[in-house]
């Protein structure tokens, strides 16, 4: 099977069992910025030690495969899997895990510290570009519910873990303090 398939040269692409769209579509957009969320926490895995965390981090990106696929798939039609009200479930768990082990917030905190915390706070920022997508999407077309919220709970989660790669490597968050 070759890689390229010369069907995309006019600047359009196929949805699952749908029409053509063009590449700049909406729905096209929406599963594109969810496929970076799923590169970048790529790109934070390779840099995590964690088994347990690793463990999650890959869990999630199964999710956002079918998160990809839902999205891809046109209105009207049934994707093949699609975001659960459990999964969503599933990471506000991991939202009050890490928060019990992590100080209470008192101050916004910058991007950054320990490598992992950076890579997951990069990755949290592509997650709300994703979000965002995808709600434009939504305003034109239906989007499930779990799918939306699903994207903005991962973005608390992928914040609350950043947090946590800090605490559990000894770096301390870094506070934002306002220009005087």
């Amino acid at each position: 099977m070759k890689l390229y398939t010369k069907t995309g040269d006019d600047g359009s692409t196929g949805l699952f069992g749908g029409p053509r769209v063009a590449k700049c579509d909406l729905r096209v957009a929406g599963y594109g910025e969810v496929d970076e969320s799923n590169a970048a926490l790529g790109v934070a895995l390779a840099a995590c030690t964690d088994k347990e965390l690793a463990v999650r981090l890959r869990e999630i990106q199964a999710d956002l495969f079918v998160a990809g696929a839902e999205l891809a798939t046109p209105s009207g039609h049934n994707p093949p899997n699609s975001i659960t009200d459990s999964q969503v479930s599933q990471l506000e768990h991991w939202i009050d895990e890490a928060c019990l082990e992590t100080t209470p917030l008192r101050t916004f905190v910058l991007p950054g510290g320990s490598f992992l915390a950076a890579q997951l706070h990069y990755a949290r920022t592509v997650c709300r570009r994703a979000e965002r997508a995808v709600v434009m999407l939504s305003q034109e077309q239906p989007v499930s519910a779990p799918l939306l919220i699903y994207l903005n709970r991962l973005s608390d989660l992928l914040f609350a873990w950043a947090r946590l790669a800090n605490h559990r490597a000894g770096v301390e968050d870094i506070p934002w303090n306002p220009p005087r």
